[in-house]
């Protein structure tokens, strides 16, 4: 899979996020409703308030659904559902595409896309 820098690049109101390198992830929580959501926003998506923080999350999760490319160098894109809440779009890595399971335990990686460090999944148990 080939992706411009311009794919990867930070805006605005996603930069917090992809500066959670170190092993860290942000997600976003609101202050006025407690729920947390993923993808970025300057407004919370449940109640419409502004008043939005960054917060650290486990970096932990399920995978929610999946999709595998097998044209090329096979690969996984999947939904994974956050122990927090929200659902993430991400890649699953360092497992074999036919390993990949609805409900398995995964946790967050960070990858250098073109020098961006991008968070991707892989299993959390030994396959």
């Amino acid at each position: 899979m080939t992706l411009n820098k311009s794919d990867t690049a930070p805006d605005r109101d996603s930069a917090p996020q992809w500066r959670s390198t170190n092993g860290k992830l942000l997600i976003q929580k609101c202050e006025e409703c407690g729920d947390a959501f993923y993808y970025p926003r300057v407004v919370c998506p449940f109640c419409l308030s502004s008043n939005v923080q960054w917060v650290e999350c486990s970096g932990n999760g399920r995978i929610y659904s999946y999709s595998v490319t097998r044209r090329g160098d096979p690969y996984a894109i999947a939904f994974v559902t956050l122990d927090e809440g929200p659902k993430m779009m991400t890649n699953i890595v360092d497992c074999p595409v036919d390993k990949i399971a609805i409900d398995q335990q995964v946790s967050v990686v960070f990858r250098d896309l073109e020098g961006v460090p991008t968070p991707m999944f892989r299993p959390s148990a030994a396959l």
